[in-house]
């Protein structure tokens, strides 16, 4: 692993950092092809906690939803994506994606892990295996060290801990936004140091150490909810400060996508990216429309929607997967909240995309349909839909992909034309 300091080359720029240049073949067809695979991007978004595809991309035209979830149901307020699906009005930037064909839901998607532990679901979500703890590296390490056999690519995470997902034998970088990767508080003062005469790089920097403030001053006012611990905070609507402090939150969310966005567009950037935000465990007081979980899915989409407006036109080469180790319950608790479930619903966004209808089969939530009598049913391997954005938008190979990616999958089918 590498640690990813900004160049002065450019605003956000990577080069130094991965070593990365273009290799030119003595054909030019070669080149172009080669050129155009290094201008695919890819992004995975680990929802951890176990987020409730159910409130996600409600599905308010299935005749037993409304039953079922009692008092966090969605109705008109929720953004219609056909007949049976909608998704929820804070994810209002991926709806429009939606709507312009580069947003598309995975409804019912699950690991093969139904254990419905935290712990053990984001194990065999990260490192792609078919049981728990069978590997130790993640499987977008392994599907690096795959396209690395054939062509420069380069990886980064983001964040102070980078996610199982991304580590392995294959290098990659680490980007923590205006926090020290290494715990040495020297990073910060050397780089304001470096920068403070750029006036490209030097107010960037700063703009980044902003960021980080304003999200953990935001964070604070947002108490978190631990792996099987009753999430605190209330679904009442916010009052003025609270809406505050999310609003504080959502612009500390949509600059840290902007700045990923810068990243990855500037030449010898990285092409795969990963991250993963907290706080969707929701036992207690989950909330609609309003409430603990819209605050959450506001910042997954102003994520989404920095990480869109900042690619700009390196957008239509982009794929971002956002998924989570499970579920939640169909039926509500007796504490306004929902349990540990089983199939959850994944957003596919981007402008590689193909338009479509949702991802999978719907197995609705008629009670003889349910998963364990408690669960939505899943009807698509996880594997299987990262199989289909691996092949189909970096052309890592269907071998590789059932053998060393996603070691002995060769039964988790991927899903043609999604790309």
């Amino acid at each position: 692993m590498t640690h990813f300091i900004p160049s002065r080359r450019g605003v956000l720029g990577a080069a130094a950092a991965f070593g990365v240049s273009l290799q030119f073949a003595a054909s030019q067809a070669f080149a172009a092809s080669e050129g155009a695979m290094e201008k695919k991007k890819f992004v995975f978004v680990i929802c951890r906690g176990g987020m409730d595809g159910l409130t996600v991309a409600p599905p308010v035209g299935d005749p037993d939803y409304a039953a079922l979830r009692g008092p966090i149901a969605l109705g008109g307020e929720a953004l219609k994506l056909d007949g049976t699906f909608a998704l929820h009005p804070s994810l209002a930037a991926t709806w429009r994606l939606a709507q312009a064909g580069e947003a598309r839901i995975v409804p019912a998607v699950a690991t093969p892990d139904r254990a419905r532990s935290h712990f053990e679901a984001q194990d065999v979500l990260e490192t792609g295996a078919a049981a728990v703890y069978a590997e130790t590296s993640g499987w977008l390490n392994r599907a690096v060290g795959t396209l690395a056999r054939a062509r420069k690519v380069s990886a980064l995470s983001v964040g102070p801990t980078a996610p199982l997902v991304l580590r392995g034998k294959a290098p990659y970088a680490s980007w923590s936004p205006g926090r020290i990767v290494d715990g040495s508080a020297r990073l910060p003062r050397l780089l304001q140091d470096l920068y403070k005469d750029d006036p490209l790089l030097g107010p960037a920097l700063a703009r980044g150490l902003a960021t980080e403030a304003m999200a953990a001053e935001a964070m604070a006012g947002l108490p978190q909810a631990s792996p099987g611990a009753p999430a605190m905070i209330p679904a009442a609507a916010p009052g003025a400060g609270g809406r505050g402090l999310q609003q504080q939150g959502q612009a500390a969310a949509r600059q840290l996508g902007e700045a990923l966005a810068g990243f990855m567009k500037e030449p010898g950037g990285p092409q795969i990216a990963a991250l993963s935000l907290d706080g969707f465990d929701t036992h207690a007081n989950e909330g609609a429309a309003q409430g603990q979980l819209a605050t959450r899915l506001a910042y997954l989409d102003a994520v989404l929607d920095g990480l869109h407006q900042g690619l700009g036109p390196a957008w239509k080469d982009t794929v971002v997967v956002a998924a989570t180790e499970f579920g939640r319950t169909a039926r509500v608790n007796g504490t306004g909240g929902t349990d540990h479930g089983t199939a959850s619903t994944a957003l596919l966004l981007g402008g590689a995309l193909k338009p479509g209808g949702i991802v999978g089969d719907w197995p609705t939530l008629k009670a003889s349909a349910l998963f364990e009598a408690r669960d939505l049913a899943p009807t698509l391997d996880m594997r299987g839909l990262l199989k289909s954005v691996l092949a189909e938008h970096l052309g890592v190979e269907r071998a590789a992909l059932d053998a060393a990616v996603f070691p002995q999958s060769a039964s988790a089918k991927p899903v043609s034309g999604l790309v």
